[in-house]
């Protein structure tokens, strides 16, 4: 954090542990945050049987944002039903209501996949929205998301998975083709070292 004066958003996954007092012990103290700065930090299920039992979720979320809101931090909470195979837009809301009752200062649905089931949820919720674009599951505009009701966008890993086919589908065409056509859509040698400073 004290690498940059933007904010800082730490992906907690399921908050390192299943009870709601494990949850609350991963925040740093106060005194390691400078003034005004906030840092997003979310959390969500487990890899085995991932969608926790809605009263032990709300408890979860309810410790962990005690915990943020004492330390200076927004909490992001998560439901992922629709990344899980349970496509259940009702039982997310029912959780993200929840979650907000409870504290968090932003919600999250990862995998809604049309612009309907988004402002469905943005406007039965009373906290902000995150939608995650750079899944298989939506290809939405900004502008399409905002007038749904969506009040932050994330990326995820998106950008790093586009770099990575950009180099995946370059070596190819080298090994199967013989050319480097590849090479009219990189970016010039003076722009790379700009972005490096």
């Amino acid at each position: 954090m004290d690498a940059t004066p933007l904010p800082v958003s730490a992906d907690l996954q399921n908050g390192f542990g299943h009870e709601p007092t494990i949850c609350a012990e991963h925040h740093p103290p106060r005194s390691r945050i400078r003034p005004r700065r906030r840092l997003h930090r979310r959390f969500h299920g487990r890899s085995q049987n991932p969608i926790y039992d809605l009263q032990l979720a709300t408890e979860r979320v309810a410790a962990a944002a005690e915990a943020a809101h004492a330390s200076g931090f927004l909490l992001t909470a998560r439901a992922e039903n629709f990344l899980h195979g349970r496509p259940d837009l009702d039982d997310t809301i029912r959780r993200l209501q929840s979650f907000a009752k409870v504290g968090a200062d932003a919600l999250f649905a990862p995998g809604l996949s049309s612009l309907d089931a988004i402002r469905t949820l943005c406007a039965s919720v009373s906290k902000p929205v995150n939608v995650v674009m750079g899944l298989p599951s939506g290809d939405f505009s900004v502008e399409g998301l905002a007038a749904v009701g969506v009040k932050r966008i994330s990326v995820g890993a998106s950008f790093a998975r586009a770099a990575l086919g950009a180099l995946l589908r370059a070596a190819r065409e080298v090994k199967e083709k013989g050319t480097f056509s590849y090479a009219a859509d990189a970016l010039p040698s003076a722009e790379v070292k700009l972005f490096l400073g």
